[in-house]
């Protein structure tokens, strides 16, 4: 019996020791699971369709949380669209949350709400109406590590879409979740490594006033020195050994010569017809080159003018068509400033403007951007004033436009500002009348200045621009301050097609890829913060637009990533394409997720560009038919400048979240 009392003894202890560890365990994992609520985290770095960032404890106008009838004490009140990419380390579990349209809005507003974990959607909501019962979300994101919660607005436009993140929170095993300004994802690049045999780029034609001076670096990769031989050029022009033609054509006569041009090298040889038309327009293509606002704002410098002219030719930008190198605000002088050096009288004794300390000689900065065989560009405003507080070009029009010209400058930006002060934009012949001014001047000269009207689309721009001179115009905002709706600036850009062609084209703003600023503070350049997959959209859908592609960016910190986007000849050419057709969707798949843009070539051919509107990978599948063509047809991917066979009748393809496939299809007979 003895023995017996002893082992229950001993099972006891054995018993009581294993029910000890197992609470120790289960309370210290207790200990280690924490709950972090959504409104902890850093919200100013997420971007939403209205207001400057989502607001903890409140909604999107700043006042409690409301939704049906009950106030809620925590929770993220935001605005549609806005995203919120959340890093985690793969050991968060859960996220818990509410999700309704506020009552601030008085039952208006529907939102929608998508969850999307590793490129997989976890949640999606119904349309979510105002004065609605919040749809309760619960999901597993275990092993997780970029979520991005994406608040919509049901198809149906971003009025009233007060969207609540109540009650929002992450049960966290690991490190505390972060927010960021966008998803994280791999940069990767499309662009083939440049061949070091010579291949002569687009823009393929150009055009001259008669008697103005003409200057065109034909763009051209491969390995330098390249010879450079142009047969047929017209008497007074003549072509450097960097392949840089200048002079002024003797010949009056508005006629096209179409000159061919040779490039050779030791790796091998290329030719192509450049065609120089002698009349009145200009930008037959869209203009490509940088612009320095989005990167330096009111810090600009002639040096570092001059610093971008350098990178832009060795970085081989100069090589694929890019060609201007614009000054934007903040060169002339300023009553008030920060910096003593932009202060100063805005005229001299003979009324013409003066530039700021930092731009010493404005003949000099232009001789040395065109020694590059780059052009260059300049800004003003037709107000008193520029939107900087800079001098603007008020009653002093032609006599600015004449001393432009005599500086050397090969483009204008006409920023509307302060010229509300002088007409109120609220008739359509005041809007016309500064532009209508300026655009008569320009044409007056004996200098070919391309003419950029900046006055945010409105009274309709793109019906009237071409008929006061402009070769193009705003068609919206600023983009710095949308940056993460590129792809809704577009959509709007594209509605507008009709009014795009030679000499006259839509601009929805710069490209802000690489270092940029934050254009709300006028920052110091940062990385980009759209995906590498977005940015590759963004760029394709300007290509297809026909929109002028200006970089605004730092060009010191240009990284290969940026310059493959950037640099892509047969993505450009789409851009560059002589017929100048404005492409726009066709095909739209809201509840699928995707779209299809198209736009007809000079050479018979179709560029088509496949976007996934999607934060999840997905297959997209384009049929001929709906695009109003009938196959079989040869495709070639113009990212990766491969040949992808002969289709049929559809062509199916896998697209990344926010990413793109751009192919040009032709007939097999072509």
């Amino acid at each position: 019996m003895e023995w017996r009392f002893i082992m229950k003894r001993i099972i006891g202890v054995i018993f009581f020791f294993t029910f000890a560890l197992d609470f120790c365990f289960l309370l210290s994992a207790e200990e280690n699971r924490n709950i972090i609520y959504l409104d902890e985290l850093e919200l100013k770095v997420i971007k939403q369709g209205w207001g400057k960032h989502p607001l903890a404890g409140r909604s999107c106008t700043g006042k409690l949380l409301k939704v049906n009838g009950k106030v809620y004490e925590r929770g993220v009140g935001t605005h549609s669209p806005a995203r919120f990419c959340v890093i985690l380390d793969g050991r968060t579990t859960q996220f818990n949350a509410l999700v309704g349209v506020d009552d601030g809005t008085n039952g208006k507003g529907s939102i929608m709400l998508e969850i999307v974990g590793d490129g997989k959607v976890l949640y999606k909501s119904d349309v979510i109406k105002g004065k609605e019962e919040p749809r309760k979300i619960s999901i597993d994101i275990a092993g997780v590590k970029n979520l991005i919660i994406f608040v919509t607005d049901a198809c149906d436009g971003i009025d009233y879409d007060h969207a609540d993140l109540l009650d929002a929170y992450f049960v966290v095993e690991g490190a505390s979740p972060k927010l960021a300004p966008a998803p994280y994802e791999e940069k990767y690049i499309l662009t083939p490594t440049t061949s070091p045999a010579p291949r002569i780029n687009p823009p393929r034609i150009t055009g001259v006033r008669p008697g103005s001076p003409f200057i065109f670096r034909i763009p051209c990769t491969g390995k330098r020195p390249i010879k450079f031989v142009v047969e047929g050029l017209p008497e007074g022009l003549s072509v450097s050994e960097d392949g840089i033609i200048t002079g002024k054509i003797v010949s009056r006569e508005r006629r096209t010569y179409e000159v061919l041009i040779n490039a050779e090298n030791e790796f091998g040889k290329d030719k192509n017809v450049l065609k120089i038309v002698v009349g009145d327009t200009l930008a037959l293509t869209p203009p490509m080159g940088w612009n320095h606002w989005y990167a330096f704002y009111d810090r600009v410098t002639a040096e570092i003018i001059k610093q971008s002219a350098d990178i832009m030719v060795s970085s081989g930008m100069a090589d694929v068509g890019y060609q201007y190198v614009s000054i934007d605000d903040c060169w002339a002088n300023a009553k008030n400033h920060r910096d003593p050096m932009r202060v100063g009288p805005p005229r001299d004794e003979n009324g013409d403007i003066l530039p700021n300390k930092h731009f010493p000689n404005m003949k000099e900065l232009t001789d040395y951007i065109h020694s590059k065989g780059l052009r260059a560009g300049i800004y003003t405003s037709p107000g008193p004033t520029t939107c900087g507080g800079f001098t603007g070009s008020y009653e002093h029009e032609y006599q600015d436009a004449k001393k432009f010209a005599e500086w050397g400058f090969d483009l204008l930006k006409y920023d509307w500002c302060s010229y509300t002060q002088i007409k109120k934009p609220d008739k359509l012949e005041n809007l016309k009348e500064p532009y209508k001014l300026m655009g008569e001047i320009l044409k007056s000269l004996d200098r070919d200045i391309v003419f950029n009207l900046c006055q945010y689309g409105m009274g309709e721009v793109w019906k009237w621009g071409k008929e006061v001179g402009g070769h193009s115009w705003r068609t919206a905002g600023d983009l710095g301050f949308e940056l993460q709706q590129y792809h809704e600036v577009a959509l709007r850009n594209s509605a507008h097609w009709e009014y795009a062609g030679p000499g006259s084209w839509n601009d929805p703003d710069y490209l802000l890829l690489g270092y940029v600023g934050d254009a709300s503070e006028m920052g110091e350049p940062k990385p980009c913060p759209l995906t590498p997959s977005e940015q590759y959209s963004y760029f394709t859908l300007w290509c297809l637009m026909s929109a002028p592609l200006f970089l605004s960016s730092d060009m010191s910190k240009l990284d290969e990533f940026t310059l493959n986007i950037l640099c892509n000849p047969e993505v450009i050419e789409v851009n560059q394409d002589p017929a100048g057709i404005q492409g726009r969707p066709i095909v739209t798949n809201k509840e699928a997720g995707y779209e299809v843009w198209m736009k007809p070539l000079s050479d018979g051919g179709i560029a088509v560009g496949i976007f996934n509107r999607k934060y999840a990978h997905q297959s997209i599948t384009v049929k001929w038919n709906e695009l109003g063509l009938s196959g079989p047809f040869n495709v070639r991917d113009l990212w990766t400048q491969e040949n992808l066979g002969v289709f049929d009748k559809e062509f199916t393809t896998e697209v990344r979240p926010h990413g793109v496939c751009l192919i040009k299809v032709n007939s097999p007979k072509n």
